[in-house]
């Protein structure tokens, strides 16, 4: 009987502890809680911020850059707690989580900062340019390097990079094509989704992967005369046709953000244009991020003439659907005073928080802000993430010329590694490298004595610089190459050559790199030239000299160790051209997917110069035969939304296994809308084995695969003759 009152007591003490952690649960704010919903979460904080701290939310700042290296922790303290992002530029969480104690401690609302980072070819471990990495013809080797890019960012306290690129380059003048994936809307589609995967995963708050941002938006690839920030004369039919496509499948696949561009589209900025930031964006395709201005680009408006001052241009900006300003700070001096006067409602103002701040929940900043510290070795140039660019390098590199099967190089006693690349490190990397450094490339001349030691002698000579006009090496080189079996001329560009303001006015190597092979051609041997670059070239004085021709790009980290396989023969290449390489610069703008021109034959051409180019898109050799079939479909007449099947076998009729990759065209030769005489809409790759024959199949949607879009976006399917090909084959179908 006496244990009855103890059984009470206890059960009240139960009932009290209970009662007071309700309470206490009741007076967390919602937004703390990780278990609720990240809307509910997200409009509970928006409900709790006054104007002031709503505006810090839109303005991204920098860390590490412009700041003093060894002061800066002063950097940090001069940041204000509540600002909503910084562009990070150093590479220590140690600095990261300075900055983030701050905004989570010292602000009323706790709001953790958002870590942006030019992350666009990999972090410190760098893979080939995105150029390149089109030409692999391999999304999922895209989609490794993206998520080896993401752990590497996130455990260096990096959350969210400013890529991919997927600009629709057509002009090599320009020097950002590095930056993307070639010239075809298809391929870049499918190079976006890749990489948007492999940067953000199935789940975007793991402490591997980053936030994607697809840039620039849009139509900045189209650069007049190939140079940077100016304008862009695009068509609405052009706009939907050729430049939106990637990012409307880079949104389908989940990208967080977006960043809009520095161009003028037809009269109206991209960073002041509501037509494709808000119609199109927001309203069409219901993106749920956020878009962030390029650097500077809302002041910009300025220079571009659409806007008067620094608020007029925020107003412009702000309105038309840009919702973070990225370091000018014309948000942070004048929106809330837009917003006082009337000129941007409070409504506009809740929706862009409310975007950073669902993006900012998704990354789960909230519940872990941090980065934990380990050490370089632990999440830096891990061994697989080596293996896989390596592999990936292999993948990119074409084949462009092999006369006489000079490649590779086999029974050869002596080699000549001439030129200014062969040693060179740092250039490899190629532009927008991050923490990449030249102590971890392999140069093509340690890779070549690696590659061939046992086998053949190495003799080296530099032979001229990159563009110095001097040519007193020229003496030794040639030396050096009547005593080899074989040249092999290491020629490119540097590295600053190409990205962002690295326009040329011509895509030919400097004359110096080209005369040097003219001289070395008097040594009698056979010269094979690797090419490292980070644009398509103007090769046709190089091409007649040159037996054999590889271009390798700026392969990153893996160096020269891919190209040296290639030489060996360890490599069979299977590359393939995402890009036009013209005969001359002269074309330029010159791509395969044209449309028909009014009259052929000998009218319309250059008069001086062949009006095609010198290596067509698709393009790539390799040290196998390939035999291709005959196309098979399993109907010729289809009616709309219904399906076919068209096919086509490939046999390695040589002796080296390979890679090869298949690219399906369409072409729809009448049109109420004039079409490309050619358009890709999927290719595979697979390993054909010597003798082997693979079929490779495209199941043709015709809704998906048939149609074209109008001048507003909007999808044609129209009854006729189609054409599907694959090389010179083409088979023709009937819509009804």
């Amino acid at each position: 009987m006496r244990k009855r009152p103890i059984v009470l007591l206890l059960s009240l003490l139960i009932s009290s502890a209970s009662v007071q952690t309700s309470a206490k649960d009741v007076n967390k704010p919602l937004y703390k809680d990780a278990g609720a919903p990240v809307e509910k979460r997200v409009d509970d904080l928006l409900s709790r911020m006054t104007l002031e701290e709503k505006v810090y939310q839109l303005n991204q700042y920098t860390l590490g850059f412009n700041h003093n290296i060894n002061n800066l922790g002063e950097a940090v303290k001069n940041l204000p707690a509540e600002i909503g992002s910084v562009i990070y530029f150093d590479a220590d969480p140690q600095l990261r989580n300075g900055l983030q104690k701050k905004a989570m401690e010292e602000s009323r609302l706790g709001i953790p900062v958002l870590f942006g980072y030019d992350v666009i070819h990999g972090f410190r471990t760098v893979y080939p340019i995105p150029l390149a990495q089109a030409c692999s013809w391999n999304p999922a080797l895209v989609e490794q390097s993206s998520a080896v890019a993401a752990l590497e960012s996130r455990m260096s306290g990096v959350d969210w990079t400013f890529s991919p690129m997927i600009d629709i380059a057509r002009d090599g003048r320009w020097g950002r094509v590095a930056e993307g994936y070639g010239e075809d809307p298809y391929a870049t589609a499918v190079y976006t989704v890749a990489a948007v995967k492999g940067y953000q995963g199935d789940d975007l708050s793991s402490d591997r992967r980053v936030a994607a941002c697809l840039k620039h938006y849009v139509g900045y690839g189209a650069s007049e005369a190939g140079r940077d920030y100016v304008y862009t004369e695009i068509s609405r039919q052009s706009l939907w046709d050729t430049y939106l496509p990637p990012y409307e499948a880079g949104v389908k696949a989940g990208a967080a953000t977006l960043m809009s561009g520095f161009n003028d589209i037809s009269g109206i900025p991209a960073s002041a244009n509501h037509y494709t930031l808000t119609e199109i964006l927001k309203n069409r395709w219901k993106h749920d991020g956020f878009v962030v201005s390029d650097w500077g680009s809302v002041i910009q408006l300025v220079n571009q003439g659409v806007a008067a001052d620094a608020k007029e241009a925020a107003e412009k900006a702000f309105m038309a659907g840009v919702e973070m300003d990225m370091t000018d700070n014309c948000y942070q001096r004048h929106l809330a005073e837009l917003v006082k006067e009337g000129k941007v409602p409070v409504a506009n103002v809740d929706d862009a928080v409310r975007r950073v701040l669902r993006v900012k929940f998704r990354l789960g900043l909230f519940e872990h802000p941090y980065t934990k510290e380990v050490k370089q070795e632990e999440r830096l140039l891990l061994p697989e993430s080596l293996r896989a660019v390596e592999r990936m390098a292999e993948e990119t590199m074409v084949l462009l010329k092999n006369s006489d099967n000079v490649l590779p190089l086999s029974g050869v006693k002596k080699i000549a590694l001439i030129g200014p690349m062969a040693k060179n490190r740092a250039d490899l990397l190629g532009s927008w490298s991050a923490h990449g450094r030249a102590e971890d490339v392999c140069s093509i001349y340690d890779a070549m004595h690696r590659e061939f030691a046992g086998k053949a002698d190495i003799l080296y000579a530099e032979g001229c610089d990159f563009e110095n006009e001097s040519r007193g090496g020229f003496a030794e080189a040639l030396d050096l190459a009547k005593k080899a079996d074989v040249v092999v001329l290491c020629l490119g560009e540097k590295r600053g050559w190409s990205g962002e303001n690295a326009s040329r006015s011509t895509i030919a190597l400097p004359s110096v790199q080209e005369a040097l092979l003219a001289a070395l051609k008097e040594a009698g041997k056979p010269v094979v030239v690797l090419l490292a670059n980070g644009r398509p070239l103007e090769l046709v004085r190089i091409e007649k000299l040159a037996d054999a021709i590889v271009e390798m790009w700026q392969p990153g980290v893996a160096g020269g160790k891919p190209v040296a396989g290639i030489l060996s023969g360890r490599v069979n290449p299977s590359g393939k051209l995402a890009i036009t390489f013209p005969y001359m610069t002269g074309q330029i703008p010159v791509y395969y997917n044209h449309r028909s021109p009014a009259r052929e034959g000998r009218q319309g051409r250059y008069q001086d110069i062949p009006s095609t180019p010198l290596y067509d898109f698709g393009y790539g050799l390799s040290y196998t035969d390939y035999k291709y079939g005959d196309l098979k479909v399993s109907a010729d007449k289809v009616k709309r939304g219904e399906t076919l099947t068209v096919e086509i076998p490939v046999t390695n009729a040589g002796s080296r296994d390979g890679l090869e990759t298949v690219h399906w065209f369409i072409c729809d030769p009448v049109s109420s809308i004039s079409r490309p005489v050619k358009e890709l809409k999927y290719f595979e790759k697979q390993l054909i084995k010597a003798g082997e024959t693979k079929v490779f199949r495209f199941n043709v949607d015709t809704e998906r695969d048939l149609s074209f879009v109008d001048s507003d976006g909007k999808r044609f399917l129209e009854p006729g003759d189609y054409y599907l090909m694959v090389k010179d084959r083409k088979v023709r179908i009937s819509v009804e």
